[in-house]
């Protein structure tokens, strides 16, 4: 391990990527203490206090590391970003120019990153609006009424002054921080916007540690300690998991030459969505708070589906949002895979390059194959990627803790980004015949 890391800074262009990555990220943490004017101080302090629940308040904290608690300028983070790249993605399955751009190669897939970008910023827009007038006008606790003490008004008086202030600058934060992620993809190592959201997930984790080790002392800090390792383990193993498909390619003479004939494999990964259900089903679980506010706390059938809301749709401790939450990751995993493999897609590049799968004709065989083949591993690593998420809430539930740092969407992350960020770095050395971290 040591000689390795001694590799990486031997390698002058590594070296510089390495710290010109690292130079980016501080940025965006010192970004992160940077909180936006005109915000009441004694509010932000109550809104972090409250933002380390395990709630939707606890979610969007997660992605800005720690910005939102703070009210930052980064206090959207890069989640508008997130969910531009994954509607649009989305589009492309039903809007015929997309998919265009999504079959031209680099230059189409340069028109998808511009238009991302504005989407993004359009989202960025309407949810820094959205904020600033929840916070703004006394709506705080309404909106997040499962957390307890969040503040309902953030801001200073008067209002709409400084909402026309706060929100340029939410939104000119995100596109700094879009900026910033570009740039790493260029210039530094691994993907920007991953980095990003690595930087954010694991930021809080030393303080989320040492207030578990206050807490808990003693034998209950050790087994929180071995979950953490075993869980770690586990979500390795996953995200390395693969099925293999074996692929066989004809021979065919071209002039003189003989081309094809070799055998090669479709990887599909058993964890091939992410943490992208887990973002679906935390952004669709925030809709039926939406919908209560609308209605208002008014007595009668509205006073009811209120409460009900508020004590079982949005409580992250109940029961039935636990349930509802594991079922909701599991559909959307199958959604997305359903969107990210085409079986018909792939069969026809398969039949046009020849290649087939041995034992199954190419065609409409192939795809059956291929579509049942997702179908029977996207179970299990939806399973999986479900019940890391409820982990957190189980262990709250069951152990009697405040929180539980490493588990549920942080880790699913902080793994993800760390194992392609080795794998780009052993690609670099193994370039250079330096020996690399994956073995």
């Amino acid at each position: 391990m040591l000689s390795t890391i001694k590799n990486v800074f031997r390698v002058d262009d590594l070296r510089n990527k390495i710290l010109f990555t690292l130079a980016m990220l501080m940025v965006y943490r010192f970004g992160v203490s940077l909180r936006v004017p005109g915000i009441d101080g004694q509010a932000v302090e109550q809104l972090r206090e409250a933002s380390r629940s395990q709630g939707a308040l606890g979610f969007l904290n997660l992605f800005s590391g720690g910005a939102f608690g703070s009210f930052s300028i980064f206090a959207l983070g890069i989640m508008p970003y997130i969910t531009a790249s994954i509607i649009m993605q989305v589009l492309g399955v039903v809007i015929p120019k997309l998919e265009q751009w999504q079959q031209e190669g680099a230059v189409g897939q340069r028109k998808i990153t511009q238009w991302t970008r504005y989407v993004a910023i359009g989202i960025a827009l309407l949810q820094a609006a959205g904020l600033t007038f929840i916070f703004g006008q006394g709506n705080g606790s309404a909106f997040f009424g499962s957390v307890a003490n969040v503040p309902d008004i953030v801001l200073l008086d008067p209002f709409m002054p400084r909402a026309l202030l706060v929100i340029p600058t939410l939104v000119a934060g995100t596109a700094f921080l879009m900026w910033i992620g570009e740039l790493i993809s260029q210039r530094g190592i691994g993907n920007g916007m991953s980095m990003l959201i690595f930087a954010s997930v694991v930021a809080d984790l030393p303080y989320s540690y040492y207030s578990l080790l206050e807490t808990r002392k003693g034998l209950v800090f050790v087994i929180l300690i071995a979950v953490t390792l075993a869980i770690l383990v586990a979500v390795v193993r996953v995200d390395l998991g693969q099925r293999r498909i074996p692929v066989q390619f004809a021979k065919r003479l071209v002039g003189r030459k003989m081309y094809g004939g070799q055998n090669t494999y479709i990887p599909l990964k058993v964890n091939q969505s992410g943490v992208v259900p887990i973002i679906f089903a935390s952004s669709v679980l925030l809709l039926p708070v939406l919908f209560t506010n609308m209605l208002g706390s008014a007595e009668g059938w509205r006073g009811s589906i209120a409460g009900f809301v508020n004590d079982y749709l949005v409580n992250s401790q109940n029961l039935l949002y636990i349930s509802v939450f594991f079922l909701m990751i599991i559909a959307f995993a199958y959604f997305y895979n359903s969107i990210a493999f085409d079986p018909i897609r792939q069969a026809d590049q398969l039949r046009k390059q020849g290649g087939f799968v041995p034992g199954i004709r190419p065609g409409p065989q192939t795809e059956s194959f291929l579509g049942k083949t997702v179908n029977r591993i996207t179970l299990p690593g939806a399973m999986f990627v479900a019940f890391i998420a409820i982990t957190p809430y189980i262990v709250l539930w069951v152990g009697d803790v405040q929180t539980f740092p490493f588990a549920g969407t942080t880790v699913l992350i902080a793994v993800g980004v760390a194992l392609e960020l080795m794998r780009q770095i052993d690609s670099q050395l193994m370039q250079r015949n330096y020996e690399g971290f994956l073995k």
